[in-house]
């Protein structure tokens, strides 16, 4: 159902790929928008590689839930670790891609503890992230891509 990386030589590993998940701190999401358009916004995420899904948070209402709940297939694209290997002008960009369905956790509890686990990514202490989640924790929408397909590759940019 998705296409393999064409060229071999760029593919990097299941390892790699899953690394570059864990490591960057954000990344574009696209899904099907308006009018065939597509729509994509940069977002901080978690990578629940023990569950295969990844978290964020956002509003409960605006264009995004509504591009959402149309149509739950997404594209999720991190990319870094840029590195100059041969030339000292062309470096090389390594990505991961992610497709996957995306829904919004409606289970509040849950959605506490959600955004205690991902906000502990962002913030640098446990106090902070009690603090955040008692100030915006009843306003704030988890939701979870349920990741069907990673793959990755390293390219260079000429």
């Amino acid at each position: 159902m998705f296409r393999p990386i064409r060229k071999k030589k760029n593919e990097l590993s299941m390892d790699l790929a899953k690394e570059l998940l864990r490591s960057c701190r954000r990344g574009i999401i696209a899904m099907n928008g308006e009018d065939g358009y597509p729509y994509a916004v940069p977002i901080n995420y978690y990578y629940d590689e023990e569950n295969n899904r990844i978290l964020f948070h956002g509003a409960k209402a605006g264009y995004k839930v509504d591009s959402l709940k149309k149509c739950d297939k997404i594209c999720f694209t991190v990319y870094g670790n840029e590195s100059i290997k041969k030339e000292n002008w062309a470096p090389f960009v390594q990505s991961t891609v992610v497709f996957g369905r995306c829904h919004l956790i409606e289970d509040r509890e849950e959605t506490i503890k959600l955004v205690r686990t991902f906000a502990m990514k962002y913030y640098p202490s446990e106090e902070l992230v009690e603090a955040e989640v008692k100030e915006s924790g009843k306003s704030v929408q988890m939701f979870e891509i349920e990741i069907e397909h990673i793959s990755g590759k390293e390219v260079q940019e000429i």
